[in-house]
């Protein structure tokens, strides 16, 4: 019983701190059904997708004075982590300065993506959460998500008939240039709703298994170095 009661009173914790994260009251939460009326008409979305390859974008941030990285499901999903931390540490190497932007409910569970990182050895003071961020990334070069959807999607800040309006969203659509990395085409996230920050002009889409992707950045500027020796 008591084991029960401790459970019981993590998952209502839980619960609570996501409920604040998406702006949402707790009955809101529980029993508010999902719809994507408006983000799912044919038409809602301007633009297209608009892939780009990983060595590229690899190449694109290693010259980039500053880079912030979103992480999210996906790159917990793939493991790839520690891929990601070895691409970062290229870049801290050559002068780039890079931060990690954590939002509370990146994943499925509030502090995954602050476990995730810290697997892998990525140092606390890289690691910002969204309060302490959000502002920096209009002076930013070069936005990475990789692996994260909702929490990243301009529909929350304005679309009204969005089931997400209104829910804190970390501003990657305001960096210069966005490189979001995802699995397949397409722009809806575990809500449902269609990520508009994927049709936006300065967004470019890198589809594939985050590890594998992560690879591929590695080896892009590891192979600079070899050709500048």
């Amino acid at each position: 019983m008591i084991s029960g009661m401790v459970v019981g009173a993590a998952g209502s914790l839980l619960t609570i701190l996501m409920a604040q994260a998406m702006n949402r009251s707790i009955l809101n939460v529980l029993f508010k059904k999902f719809t994507v009326e408006a983000a799912g008409k044919p038409g809602a979305i301007v633009g297209e997708e608009k892939p780009a390859q990983a060595s590229d974008a690899a190449i694109d941030m290693r010259y980039a004075k500053s880079v912030i990285i979103v992480p999210g499901y996906g790159l917990a999903v793939s493991q790839g982590q520690q891929k990601l931390y070895d691409f970062v540490k290229l870049l801290v190497a050559a002068g780039v300065s890079v931060k990690f932007a954590i939002h509370p409910v990146a994943g499925r569970m509030p502090g995954q993506m602050d476990v995730l990182l810290a697997e892998a050895g990525v140092p606390y003071d890289m690691i910002f959460q969204l309060a302490d961020i959000n502002d920096q990334f209009a002076t930013t070069d070069v936005a990475l998500v990789i692996g994260a959807n909702d929490v990243v999607n301009p529909a929350a800040r304005t679309d009204k008939s969005s089931p997400i309006y209104g829910m804190p969203i970390l501003n990657a659509d305001k960096a210069k240039k966005c490189y979001v990395v995802k699995r397949t085409a397409g722009g809806k996230g575990y809500s449902g709703v269609v990520n508009t920050l994927f049709y936006l002009p300065d967004t470019l889409m890198i589809y594939g298994d985050a590890a594998a992707v992560c690879g591929e950045m590695v080896e892009a500027v590891k192979s600079l170095g070899a050709a500048a020796a």
